[in-house]
């Protein structure tokens, strides 16, 4: 079997159940790209097996520790337990994640299910060369109408990998509708964000819906997903975004749920947030769902500043007794430093604020708790109290 000996910090890393290696950790290597290898210590002892890759920085992805390899099938068999127990969760909707990479001990593989559709992205060259074997038995275990690969996103270029998106099995049309809860979406698998739509929120919305009441604005909104889970709840809405792209998803998505009273505009937050403080409006729930504003750790204080900037902003126009739901995806950006800018933007407002709750990704977006990456969004349920 190929092999790769890695320097004692690596296996440091590896001894404390991190599955990624890095390259500074690589000092021999006897495998080729994508191969499964044996990973062994300074001193030549195997400690496990992983997927290799000759032009990341990420040069290994654990799979397994210890002497044993992983049995044959081992892929095919961990798609069975990803699916088993995202079946357990009994989910109320017909889209969500079916495999989440590491966390479902495939690492880099995401699966996302749209109904009678899968939707795939390989993103690393292991996994690539294996998408064959990895379709065959998913079509094996789920019988789906069609599997897309959406192969374009970015972090391919870093294993050397071209950029594409096709239909692995199957056919895929270009539209497709799915049920979160009550609210009915159309998702374009082939060009939407991510694999068609942002999946990861959905638990969060179920929880705002908890509190949603009166004059809603729903900030970042994409499709909508927020503006339209809480609309039941709430006498008027105003959802945002920058993309008129996503205004027009967002008024066709609350037409097809019949939601007469959802407004979208297509605006800068940043700009619309200062202009409704200007003009007085006022609101009783609000939800800030940005996009990453930290890429990477050099980006964290400019990340900071907008973070507070919107949160600012919005507590002013939060009523007292209001609730606001804010949200950071920025990996790059903790949990006690999102808390932190919250407070900084609280206490700049004036705004006596408690925490209602404080929550993540959804259950079909599993954290490992030896790998601080998977935890990535953080979502706070806040009331203003005066």
């Amino acid at each position: 079997m190929p092999s790769v000996t890695i320097s004692r910090r690596g296996e440091d890393r590896v001894r404390a159940g991190h599955p990624w290696i890095y390259r500074s950790d690589v000092s021999q290597r006897d495998a080729a790209a994508g191969d499964l290898v044996e990973v062994r210590g300074a001193r030549g002892r195997g400690i496990g097996y992983a997927l290799f890759s000759d032009r990341s920085e990420i040069t290994l992805r654990m799979v397994s520790f210890g002497v044993e390899p992983p049995p044959d099938g081992f892929i095919a068999e961990r798609l069975a337990y990803a699916i088993e127990y995202r079946s357990a969760l009994a989910l109320d909707a017909t889209a969500y994640r079916l495999v989440h990479g590491e966390a479902d001990r495939i690492p880099s593989l995401i699966v996302d299910r749209y109904g009678d559709y899968l939707v795939v992205q390989a993103l690393s060259q292991a996994i690539d060369r294996r998408l064959t074997e990895i379709t065959a038995a998913i079509v094996d275990l789920l019988h789906p109408a069609g599997i897309l690969a959406r192969n374009d996103p970015r972090v391919r270029q870093l294993e050397g990998l071209e950029q594409r998106v096709e239909v692995l099995y199957g056919a895929v049309p270009e539209r497709i509708e799915v049920r979160e809860g009550a609210v009915r979406y159309q998702v374009d698998p082939w060009r939407g964000q991510k694999t068609g739509l942002f999946l990861d929120q959905r638990e969060n919305r179920e929880a705002a819906l908890r509190y949603a009441r009166g004059r809603l604005l729903d900030a970042f909104s994409y499709n909508g997903g927020f503006a339209l889970a809480l609309a039941p709840k709430c006498t008027s809405v105003l959802a945002v975004d920058i993309s008129e792209d996503a205004v027009a998803r967002i008024r066709e998505n609350a037409a097809r749920n019949q939601l007469s009273h959802i407004e979208a505009r297509t605006m800068n937050v940043f700009d619309e947030l200062r202009e409704l403080e200007r003009v007085g409006t006022r609101f009783d729930t609000i939800v800030l769902d940005p996009p990453a504003f930290a890429k990477n750790k050099a980006s964290v204080p400019k990340a900071l500043s907008g973070y507070k900037e919107i949160n600012l902003r919005a507590l002013k126009l939060l009523e007292p007794g209001g609730f606001l739901v804010t949200c950071s995806c920025s990996y790059n950006v903790s949990e006690s430093m999102f808390l932190e800018v919250v407070a900084e933007a609280a206490g700049d407002a004036r705004a006596e604020v408690s925490l209602v709750e404080k929550r993540t990704q959804g259950r079909d977006h599993p954290i490992l708790m030896n790998v601080p990456e998977t935890y990535y969004l953080k979502c706070l349920i806040l009331r203003k109290l005066a």
